[in-house]
Order: structure tokens, then sequence, then C-alpha cells
């Protein structure tokens, strides 16, 4: 049985939620981000004991299909954006998402706009975005390896969508000391 789990977004959040499943003797053969496989279907009463702790933490069970198709599809963006895989950034999106959720593309913008409210495209840029943030506070690549690593066509393109979202340019950012990046579920 596949549960779906909403705010999953980094590895911490695997552990978390493994150690409540340990917690409550429910066996998993597979925890990933925003999706826990388990061995058995648990009982109504101990599913709803788990849904109430990981509401508690900040997660949400979800059982209803658009909603987990949706988490599905923020987890995909997430890992692209902000993983090791994001050298499929310069590929087209709605491919890459196509495939990795074997749905169509129209199907899956629809619904997401439907629940979340923004565009699929919309949310992509805002996690590039935090992305961008996160790379300019480490200070470790400059604005073209940024814009690169990223999939955008150029410095110019970087730069331009970053003010427009935050008001700042990266370089301004950059010179900021405070941190007001967002958590990623928050984006």
């Amino acid at each position: 049985m596949d549960l779906f789990i909403k705010n999953m977004v980094c590895n911490r959040c695997i552990l978390v939620v493994q150690q409540e499943l340990e917690k409550l003797d429910m066996g998993f053969t597979n925890i990933d981000l925003g999706e826990v496989t388990l061995k058995e279907i648990p009982e109504k009463e101990k599913l709803q004991v788990l849904g109430e702790r990981l509401h508690g933490l900040g997660f949400e069970l979800l059982d209803d299909k658009k909603h987990a198709l949706v988490e599905k599809l923020k987890t995909t963006i997430i890992r692209l954006i902000h993983g090791k895989e994001n050298a499929v950034l310069n590929t087209k999106l709605s491919v890459v998402l196509q495939e990795a959720l074997d749905t169509d593309y129209h199907y899956l913008s629809t619904v997401f706009s439907s629940l979340e409210g923004l565009t699929i495209e919309k949310y992509v840029i805002l996690q590039r975005i935090e992305r961008v943030k996160e790379l300019l506070q480490y200070d470790e690549m400059n604005l073209s390896e940024i814009a690169d690593s990223l999939g955008y066509s150029s410095v110019q393109h970087l730069s331009q969508q970053f003010k427009k979202i935050t008001g700042l340019t990266p370089t301004g950012y950059r010179q900021l000391k405070e941190n007001n990046r967002k958590p990623l579920d928050m984006v």
C-alpha cells in the first residue's frame, strides 16, 4: 500500500517519517520524498494515529488522488531543481514531468493549477529562485555558473527573473547578511 505525505521535501523529512512508522510498528519497503510503500494495509486506527502524529510534525497524510498527484509533482520538481538531477533542466520540463509521473502534462497542469492556485511554471520559477538564493549564500559559484547549473539561458535572464520575484538583484541579495530564504514546503 502506498501512502502519500505532503511536505516531505528533504532527507531529514524521510528520517522523521521513518521514525514515526517504526514507533507505530508499521512495516515499510520504501520511503521516498512524499511517498511511503507499506508492507501491508494498516488498521484504520493505526493509520489515523499516524496521520495525527505526522500532522503534529508539519506533514499531511493525503488520501485524495489529485492531492497525491500534486504532491508527487512538487516532489519531482524539488528533486530536479535542488537535487543532483538538475542536469535535465535543459530538457523541456513538460516532457520530463510527463515521463516522471507517467501522466499527461495537460492533466498535470490543470490539476496543479486548480489545487495550488498557481501554474506549474510559476512554481518552478519560485523553486529555482529559492535555489539561486541558496547558491548565492554559499558563495561557491559565480552567477554564470549558477545560471548554467539551473538551466537558465543567460545570466541576464536569471537576474531579471530574480529581481522580479525578490525585488533585488542577485548581487544585491548576495550582499545581504540576513537569510530570507523560504523552506521548500512554503514556496
